[in-house]
């Protein structure tokens, strides 16, 4: 039997690399603990490294950005704890792939050799396929490993997702980026030829993804260059906007930390410094409008709701525009954050109706309130005694529209800042009048 299936192992994994191999690939792990970026899920005290000190792999889900390792970490659960590997992708990959990979694995589940399977963006399969997993991976078939750039929550069938841990891997920080250039450094046998201010604009460029900026090594690496490249040469080179980091060295995200900080603290002079700064250096105006967007979200909210408005407005147009332009519509939506009324309540209110989403599981709704399409479902209960709200005095029934197992919560409390101000006064009115309405 052992000779039968051997032709379906994989190749064993080799210590070495063709010379003429990309060197992101020569530089792939081959042991957890060389794994950069990672230590919250593959340290000793991680999901993963305690998995492996167990001997035992449950399913999991990988999800992270591009280039984080999450094809590696796969490779190297399945060497650590010794199962056969196989990888299929998503993209490429449809019912008949699946069944024949089910199907091997059983074969060599009969012979002792347990199998990961790794799917790659496997939140492309549709609902139905994902529902073909469940059985193997229930049985022990298989142990899935997937690997999705997208939210689980909204991308994967909740039963695949109630038999599989979700690991979160981080955007590689500068210490990581600055590990695997190092690696290659000592790999090519040679520095990188680049000025260290075009060395932080390149592991800045990067922007987390330790793939892209071993490939953008390879490149330079693959050229014979009179001198180093300072920031501006390095971004002529590599035909890319990359951020200058001036004399002081400033790095990427202390600089867009002191954007975000200065629109918080209502000091428009200071953010507009800042945000010139970094769009005068290169930066990606988009990463910028992300940035306002969320602290118009984070830190302004329905004390002035336009703020939002404005960042949306700013994005199309500097979409419609484009640089240097549309520039100034990000100049305009940075000033109107940071002389907008400040307010963290909707932010507070979200993290705290998580957190008593995540604490209280899946408590139905009253049934007053919950959708009756059917007949079966009308009889039931369900939709019964229903007060519509129009139909009230002052539009308002006053219901309880809490599960029942749950007494009513507060996450959202208004401040007297802005439009927020009125917000609280129709709070009250409406909490005075559920009261009388309610005895």
């Amino acid at each position: 039997m052992a000779d039968l299936f051997a032709g379906f192992e994989p190749a064993a994994p080799t210590e070495t690399h063709p010379e003429n191999a990309p060197l992101a690939d020569r530089l792939r792990p081959r042991t957890l603990d060389e794994v950069v970026g990672q230590d919250h899920i593959t340290g000793p005290e991680g999901a993963i490294g305690r998995m492996v000190s167990a001997g035992r792999l449950s399913s999991i889900i990988l999800w992270g950005p591009p280039g984080t390792g999450k094809t590696t970490i796969a490779r190297l659960l399945a060497d650590a704890v010794d199962l056969r590997f196989v990888a299929i992708s998503a993209v490429f990959s449809g019912v008949a792939d699946l069944k024949k990979s089910f199907a091997e694995a059983r074969e060599h589940a009969k012979i002792g050799k347990r199998t990961l399977l790794f799917v790659d963006e496997i939140h492309r399969f549709n609902r139905a396929q994902q529902d073909g997993f469940l059985p193997y991976v229930e049985d022990g078939t298989v142990t899935l490993v997937g690997a999705t750039t997208e939210n689980p929550s909204f991308e994967l069938n909740a039963a695949l997702l109630s038999r599989a841990q979700v690991l979160i891997l981080e955007r590689l920080g500068r210490g990581a980026l600055e590990q695997l250039l190092d690696r290659a450094e000592t790999e090519m046998e040679r520095p990188l030829p680049l000025t260290p201010p075009a060395k932080d604009a390149l592991i800045a460029s990067a922007d987390g993804d330790g793939r892209f900026l071993l490939n953008q090594a390879e490149t330079l690496f693959s050229v014979n260059l009179p001198e180093p490249l300072d920031p501006a040469g390095l971004s002529n080179f590599l035909q890319r906007r990359v951020a200058v980091y001036d004399k002081d060295r400033e790095g990427h995200y202390n600089l867009i930390s002191a954007l975000h900080k200065s629109i918080r603290g209502s000091d428009p002079q200071a953010a507009l410094y800042y945000l010139a700064r970094m769009l005068t250096a290169g930066e990606e105006p988009l990463f910028l409008l992300r940035r306002l967007t969320r602290a118009a979200v984070e830190d302004i909210g329905l004390a002035d709701p336009q703020a939002l408005v404005q960042c949306i407005a700013a994005k199309d147009t500097y979409d419609f525009l484009g640089s240097p332009e549309g520039e100034l519509a990000i100049a305009q939506a940075c000033v109107y954050l940071a002389t907008a009324p400040k307010s963290n309540a909707v932010y507070k209110a979200q993290k705290a109706a998580w957190k008593s989403a995540r604490e209280t599981g899946s408590l139905m709704p009253p049934a007053s309130i919950r959708n009756a399409p059917t007949k079966l479902m009308r009889d039931i209960g369900y939709g019964k005694g229903y007060a519509y709200d129009h139909d009230a005095e002052d539009a308002f029934s006053g219901s309880d529209y809490w599960p029942d197992e749950m007494s009513a919560q507060t996450f959202y409390t208004p401040t007297e800042r802005g439009f927020e101000k009125r917000l609280s006064e129709r709070l009250a009115y409406w909490d005075g009048l559920r009261a009388e309405k309610n005895g």
